[in-house]
């Protein structure tokens, strides 16, 4: 199980550290960017890729494309999401995507729908409702200004990124590892491009200090995968022990830290939200 606190620890880091740019000015985007050469590099240095000649030959490149767009696309998302709505908010939204995928689990790869799982989508999606809605709070643009729509964006772009990693899982010819190197190269690309576009196009000044938050903000963010990796490896036999403990965990750590280190507002209705999401996640890991 320590594995699993560690992943959860360094996943909720993730959040704090972007957060915590905010505060202190630093250009998240820049930091996004930067975090990518350092997910390539660890990839390389603690999972080692295999490769062999059927990568190139039948790696799936659509989903690669795909997924290379949608991750930093997602990160921007998910760092605005924490900067409007909260930790909090964003931590529920990001766990709770699981169930797209467990949803799109029964409709486009066949799996049989039981019972349990689909009362836990079922109040999961209740949870998400309650803890992304009903807020009183004010941000820069006024009171409530689109902070509900953050959450669901953070939602619904990690569920169809869940679903997308789970059809590259699917094509056995190519080493699961291997296609995550290929993943963070061209989503690293991608950004690349972005950041250039975002200096010389849109004229913004580069910023150093996002290079070094960037390089620590990709070791959590890998620290946070290779965890949960091994956390699956020391307990093949409990994978919902690992399931329930990581999301759970990210749930009520980052409510913790929300609410305690950066005083973030919750309405009633949204720790119902919250306490609905924990509950979701145990009954379709147990039941």
């Amino acid at each position: 199980m320590m594995y699993v606190l560690f992943s959860v620890v360094c996943s909720v880091t993730v959040s704090v550290i972007l957060k915590l740019a905010r505060r202190y000015d630093v250009d998240t985007i820049q930091i996004i960017v930067w975090n990518y050469p350092m997910a390539v590099l660890c990839t390389w240095l603690f999972l080692q890729p295999t490769w062999t000649s059927k990568v190139w030959s039948e790696a799936p490149f659509g989903l690669y494309g795909v997924l290379s767009v949608l991750l930093p696309g997602i990160f921007v998302a998910l760092s605005a999401s924490i900067r409007y709505a909260g930790i909090v908010r964003t931590e529920v939204a990001q766990r709770l995507s699981l169930f797209i995928a467990l949803v799109a689990a029964f409709w486009l790869f066949g799996e049989s729908p039981e019972t349990g799982k689909l009362v836990g989508v079922a109040v999961g999606v209740l949870g998400i409702l309650c803890s992304i809605g009903w807020h009183r709070g004010r941000n820069q643009y006024g009171a409530n200004h689109r902070m509900w729509s953050f959450p669901l964006v953070v939602f619904c772009g990690y569920g169809m990124i869940d679903i997308l990693f789970k059809q590259v899982a699917q094509h056995t010819a190519v080493p699961y590892v291997t296609s995550m190197l290929i993943v963070f190269m061209m989503a690293m690309g991608v950004a690349f491009l972005y950041l250039a576009y975002y200096l010389i196009g849109a004229k913004k000044r580069f910023s150093v200090h996002a290079v070094f938050w960037g390089i620590v903000l990709g070791g959590f963010n890998f620290a946070n995968i290779l965890f949960y990796m091994r956390a699956h490896r020391a307990l093949p036999d409990n994978p919902s022990v690992v399931f329930t403990g990581m999301n759970v965990g990210v749930i009520a750590l980052g409510a913790g830290i929300g609410i305690f280190l950066f005083r973030e507002k919750l309405s009633f209705i949204n720790k119902i939200g919250i306490f609905l999401a924990i509950i979701s996640v145990l009954i379709t890991a147990y039941l």
